[in-house]
């Protein structure tokens, strides 16, 4: 049995991180997985949020498949937006990916996410993790084959008068 190739649009990916070096580490280690995917990096709590709902210039932004989020941002912390996320009936379900120092994750609570990174990166465990994701976001999209995606022809018959 041959099995079709799907064709789809890359996993949006949006990092809000304001280290210019971690941002750069998990750039990089995106790429290195192989993991398709198109990233957004914004460096602000408060400009993350206008992003995920869309407000402003925002307005036809992407809707990520995942937050990787820095606890620690100028303007609204990492804290502060993951309760937006969380408390937000559009975006309540958004994977969330937390990077944090060490023992910074007791102070987020009871707000629930996917996983969490210690900075430094470890590597190997943060491609793991994202591929985890984006393989459970394959699986819950439904992707046209490419067959499907082919217009069918134009009949000449059925043209305007």
């Amino acid at each position: 049995m041959m099995q079709h190739e799907t064709v789809g649009r890359p996993m949006e990916i949006l990092l809000v991180e304001d280290s210019l070096v971690f941002a750069r580490i998990a750039i990089g280690a995106l790429q290195q997985g192989h993991i398709q995917h198109r990233l957004t990096w914004l460096n602000d709590g408060g400009e993350a949020m206008r992003f995920l709902r869309r407000e402003g210039k925002y307005a036809v932004a992407p809707r990520p498949d995942l937050l990787l989020l820095d606890i620690k941002l100028p303007g609204m912390d990492g804290r502060e937006l993951l309760a937006n996320v969380r408390c937000d009936p559009e975006l309540k379900s958004l994977p969330v990916v937390v990077m944090t120092g060490e023992g910074e994750q007791a102070q987020l609570g009871e707000l629930s996410v996917e996983a969490f990174l210690t900075k430094p990166l470890d590597l190997a465990k943060f491609i793991e993790i994202v591929q985890k994701l984006s393989n459970f976001w394959k699986t819950d999209m439904v992707l046209p084959s490419a067959t499907m995606m082919t217009p069918p022809p134009l009949d000449a018959s059925h043209g305007p008068n």
